[in-house]
């Protein structure tokens, strides 16, 4: 499903996508505390974060992408709106399974175990054909035994913790998915036409899943409300948007190992805010989980540097 042609070949990293990206990892490390910190289901939460986030792109993209959302559905066009579609889809498995896990288990846990990302990320490439060096997979078997280390804390904790260390692997997963496929359809489509699509693809799901699992949309207080619409700016617009900008001068491995970032700040903010201080049987396994990603990462770019760029498949988009 995945073994696609991935551009190679992109434009030079520039001080504004560079400022996207910093904005996109301090934005994402206040997803988990918010999440934790709402009142509301966490389905209900993915569901709103998404639908808000349409609201506010859906006028703008109405309005000036309306010869690319046409494009998108006639001739060779189909293919990157079909890109577009199964990316939200993976999306909405990615909220659907790690958003419950920050209310489940500690902040600290749900984030550092979602962000094993590059590891799917590198077995994505894998499955496309790209061979992979023999220290990446050192590093996926340090970050798998991490996990385990880390999960296994929490299962000695509680049932109700170690489920959340599941889900939040689970999504690590999906969000490989989602940025995989983003990254193709990044690399003709605006920003504003992708995520308008991604996100509305994924706030349907996952309204269907509210719907039919009959999970609350409404009757939240006052601090919930606060606390979705904080996600809909930060998270979504400035985090995953931001990330989704860069991507056609980021590869996707690259904006997964950045995403590690929001690790460490979603821990701060979790201890500060929360008062959530990680379990000390979970810190080994958590450092070490890290440690086998940062092999992961440094592994895979010494063998992007010895392969030579390829043409791009398509013209990269403006915006």
């Amino acid at each position: 499903m995945l073994s696609v042609s991935l551009p190679q070949h992109r434009p030079p990293l520039d001080p504004v996508t560079t400022g996207a990206v910093a904005l996109a990892v301090v934005a994402v490390s206040s997803s988990a505390p918010l999440v934790a910190f709402a009142a509301a289901p966490a389905l209900a939460i993915a569901f709103w974060r998404n639908m808000l986030s349409v609201a506010v792109l859906g006028p703008f993209s109405a309005a000036r992408r309306r010869a690319e959302f046409r494009a998108l559905t006639v001739g060779a066009g189909r293919r990157e709106g079909w890109y577009c579609v199964l990316s939200g889809v993976a999306l909405a498995a990615h909220f659907a399974t790690w958003m419950p896990s920050a209310q489940l288990t500690s902040v600290a846990a749900a984030t550092a175990l979602g962000a094993t990302q590059p590891v799917w990320q590198g077995l994505i490439a894998r499955a496309q054909g790209r061979r992979l060096p023999v220290v990446v997979w050192a590093g996926i078997g340090v970050a798998v035994a991490g996990a385990v280390v880390a999960t296994g804390a929490d299962f000695a904790a509680s049932g109700r913790a170690f489920a959340g260390d599941l889900l939040a692997v689970a999504g690590g997963m999906f969000a490989a998915v989602y940025t995989a496929f983003g990254e193709r359809a990044r690399a003709s489509i605006s920003t504003t036409t992708y995520t308008t699509i991604c996100y509305g693809v994924c706030a349907l799901i996952l309204l269907g899943v509210c719907l039919v699992g009959g999970v609350r949309l409404t009757g939240f207080d006052g601090r919930t409300w606060l606390a979705i619409l904080a996600l809909v700016a930060g998270a979504q617009l400035l985090g995953h948007s931001m990330f989704n900008y860069a991507l056609r001068r980021v590869s996707a491995t690259t904006v997964s190992v950045l995403v590690l970032l929001e690790a460490p700040g979603a821990a701060l903010i979790g201890w500060v805010w929360l008062r959530q201080l990680p379990r000390p049987l979970a810190l080994p396994g958590l450092a070490l989980l890290l440690a086998g990603v940062a092999v992961v990462v440094l592994g895979g770019a010494r063998a992007g540097r010895r392969t030579g760029p390829v043409p791009a498949d398509a013209a990269a988009a403006s915006d």
